[in-house]
């Protein structure tokens, strides 16, 4: 076949979108794999190293102790221009980042090492891990275990002592934070009720003695209530705080802490493969369900996972009905004239518009215009504290959701568009009424293009930061948007993101090796769940269209 012929057949254009398509696949999946095994390695536990090492130009021999996190070449000349002594007669020389840890000992979680001055490197069974409320992670080895200042097991009996009672203060916190979060939470969040109802009834001259004496009786009831919680709550901090235990780091120094400082202690040379694998499984539930520490450079996602389902699932909520309306209108009832087509041209227009300015907008119209004129009018007892005046969650669903629109709008009239108009003839004629055949057979066949159109605006929004930054997301939210004091779903709190929580993670940190494994855990969590999202909706949609394909035949 001559060349022309071949290009003329449209043989070459199959193979070339072809290969696109799988250039595209490959890219894909090799940006999620290689987001995977940096971000879903962190959680394995990774074997530590023992060694002896010498620096360059030094005769003083030192013990290096943590896990071998990253290494690199580089050459010798870029080094003694950055300052760094190196090894002699070496053009090219390998360097090892060593996570040792131990940052309220030395200072720093990791150092970077020359690989020729290692030796002697072991993996000795008896090195400890400690996941730490702060100060990040200690490597070192358990000494003693004691309980109020008294010795209670050292040597072989202190790691099934220590264990055991890292178990009892882990049990002692939790139930701290129930109460701290549920009973003081509910109390501390009537009281402040009270406090605005007494300030609402003086700006409305009807603060008798009568009321009075009425908030103060409720005030008291609650006071009692927060004096007996109270008091279980300082016995529990006192059981909490009665262990100790004495570890001894690679140098020698020996440091004691407190237990109910301590996450979990392992010892991961000395586990065996499906000991790993549950202590990982374990790990990775901890990032799904726990809270952030360290300035969310440890710890879980949790309430930023929360936080991103609740503002998606609110701006569904908003843009599905308006956005089909819409189309709706625009499709079936508008007459297809100059200003139709000027409203669909705006609306494609809106579908570009960056969205730093649908957060610029939200931030003025939505917060200071509306949230401040609802304070105004229903909550002026709260002032000078801004109630809805204020970013918060609603604002960030209906900002996202006035963002997404264009895309709601644009699959449903292209869907509305390719139902042939014979059915809806059809369906007139046997005396059914506009609403009717709308309701009954355009909905039901459109049905694969809306809901295309909604998963793929849920996708975008899942992903867009730069609006939340201005209308309602914060690196740290004390309390979720959700929970168990009326009206339960408080519209007005600011709330977590996991895309926030990437960027925060990633360039705000002030340890940033250390949050590194976390932006990409954090980061393949999001994709997984857009691309999911994106998937989904291919599926539904192709299902859809294979219902309602009778009909269109």
């Amino acid at each position: 076949m001559k060349t022309r012929d071949y290009f003329k057949s449209g043989e070459a254009w199959v193979w070339l979108n072809a290969g696109t398509v799988a250039i595209s696949l490959i890219m894909v999946v090799g940006i999620l794999g290689m987001i995977a095994v940096r971000g879903l390695g962190h959680f394995w536990p990774a074997d530590v190293m023992q060694a002896s090492y010498v620096a360059p130009g030094s005769d003083t021999r030192e013990i290096v102790l943590g896990e071998h996190y990253d290494s690199k070449f580089d050459t010798a000349k870029r080094l003694v221009e950055a300052g760094l002594q190196i090894p002699a007669g070496k053009d090219t020389v390998e360097r090892v980042s060593i996570k040792q840890g131990n940052r309220d000992l030395g200072g720093a979680d990791f150092r970077w090492v020359f690989a020729d001055g290692l030796s002697d490197i072991r993996h000795p069974e008896d090195i400890v891990v400690l996941e730490r409320y702060e100060w990040g992670n200690f490597y070192g080895r358990l000494k003693s275990v004691s309980e109020n200042g008294n010795l209670v097991a050292d040597g072989d009996k202190a790691w099934d002592a220590l264990q055991d009672r890292i178990e009892r203060s882990n049990g002692f916190l939790e139930e701290i934070a129930d109460l701290e979060k549920g009973e003081i939470g509910r109390i501390n969040f009537e009281i402040e009720k009270l406090r605005l109802e007494a300030k609402k009834l003086e700006l409305e001259n009807a603060l008798t003695p009568a009321a009075q004496a009425g908030l103060d009786a409720r005030r008291g009831e609650l006071d009692a209530r927060y004096a007996a919680i109270s008091g279980r709550l300082e016995q529990l901090k006192q059981a909490s705080a009665r262990d100790s235990a004495l570890f001894v780091s690679a140098q020698g120094q020996e440091l004691s802490l407190p237990l109910n400082k301590i996450v979990a202690a392992t010892q991961p040379n000395a586990m065996n493969v499906a000991e790993k694998l549950v202590a990982y499984f374990h790990n990775l539930w901890m990032f799904l369900s726990g809270d952030p520490r360290e300035a969310n450079t440890e710890g879980g996602v949790f309430p930023a996972i929360f936080g991103t389902v609740m503002m998606v699932l609110m701006m569904t909520i908003m843009v599905t009905p308006l956005g089909v309306i819409a189309a709706i209108y625009l499709r079936e009832y508008a007459s297809q004239g100059v200003a139709t087509q000027v409203v669909r041209i705006a609306v494609n227009n809106l579908a570009g518009v960056p969205s730093i300015v649908y957060g610029v907008f939200g931030l003025g119209f939505f917060v200071y215009f509306l949230g401040g004129s609802i304070d105004q009018l229903f909550y002026p007892e709260s002032a000078p504290a801004p109630v809805f005046g204020t970013p918060g969650l609603l604002w960030a669903s209906i900002t996202l959701a006035l963002l997404t629109l264009p895309v709601v709008i644009v699959a449903t009239e292209e869907g509305l568009s390719r139902i042939p108009r014979a059915l809806k003839e059809g369906s007139l004629a046997l005396g059914a009424t506009k609403a009717e055949t709308l309701w009954r057979v355009i909905l039901p066949m459109a049905t694969p293009s809306i809901m295309t159109g909604v998963i793929l605006a849920i996708a975008r929004a899942a992903g867009e930061v730069a609006p939340l930054m201005l209308v309602g997301v914060v690196k740290l939210a004390p309390t979720l948007p959700l929970d168990m004091n009326a009206p339960f779903l408080h519209l007005e709190r600011k709330f977590m993101h996991l895309g926030f929580h990437i960027y925060d993670v990633g360039f705000q940190s002030p340890n940033v090796e250390a949050a590194r494994p976390l932006v990409y855990a954090t980061a393949f969590l999001l994709v997984t769940v857009v691309a999911a999202l994106n998937l989904s909706a291919v599926g539904l949609r192709n299902r859809l269209r294979e219902k309602y394909k009778a009909l269109e035949s």
